[in-house]
């Protein structure tokens, strides 16, 4: 037993510093499988991808205004949910008749 094995250094603080320093490498690689396999589920078909933007232009923020301007909201009536105590379809039933 030489006055190394009785350092406190060499026996906790060598130890506590590598597994700070592992811990900070395991860490990122962790986090990097993460966002891999985050971006591998944000990949779609391309078939699909060029279908889905297709259909994204003929939408616009005018076309569904005039969709809203051509409805009629003045006899529309607000029912709201049952409570947990009632019972449903007959509540829905009874405000849709008033």
């Amino acid at each position: 037993m030489g006055p190394l094995s009785r350092s406190k250094t060499l026996k906790y603080g060598v130890p506590m510093l590598l597994l700070i320093v592992g811990g900070s490498f395991g860490l990122r690689e962790f986090t990097q499988v993460r966002y891999d396999v985050q971006k591998v589920k944000r990949k779609i078909d391309p078939g699909l991808e060029a279908q889905l933007s297709k259909n994204k232009d003929k939408i616009t923020v005018e076309s569904e205004y005039q969709k809203l301007q051509e409805r009629n909201f003045d006899d529309w009536v607000n029912i709201r949910g049952p409570r947990p105590w009632e019972d449903s379809k007959t509540y829905q039933e009874q405000l849709r008749k008033t």
